[in-house]
């Protein structure tokens, strides 16, 4: 069972998420088996290099992570996580996308893979959540 009854239920809900939203992240899909998020890269997610900043890339992947967390258990907090960085992206925009590995009594895995807008893989994120 899901916590959010429709999507813009829970797009109104992480509109809290004000570091994500902030930077142009959006909540695309929210189901019981996946969260998609999105972000149109700007100047603002630029490093030093001119490239994408990795915090940029770990924010969405996050985001995407929360969102599907907290609609099979709310609330949950991350645990711990990981994330390699594959690939700089090439493109105009990045997609994030979790999917749940495992649910537990007190503990959910979530893979989130972030690739860009011409079909490269990015990031590979794995994140343990709490269940509170």
């Amino acid at each position: 069972m899901c916590t959010f009854k429709s999507i813009e239920e829970a797009r109104v809900y992480f509109e809290k998420d004000r570091f994500a939203t902030e930077n142009g992240m959006k909540l695309e899909v929210l189901n019981e088996t996946e969260s998609i998020c999105s972000m149109t890269i700007t100047e603002r997610h630029q490093n030093a290099n001119g490239g994408v900043m990795g915090g940029a890339i770990f924010t969405l992947a996050d985001f995407a992570f929360a969102a599907l967390a907290n609609n099979l258990h709310m609330p949950t907090v991350a645990q711990q996580v990981s994330i390699n960085y594959l690939s700089a992206p090439k493109g105009e925009k990045l997609t994030a996308r979790a999917m749940c590995k495992k649910l537990g009594r007190s503990t959910m895995i979530l893979n989130v893979d972030v690739t860009d807008d011409m079909g490269r893989d990015i990031a590979q994120f794995v994140g343990s959540g709490f269940l509170l």
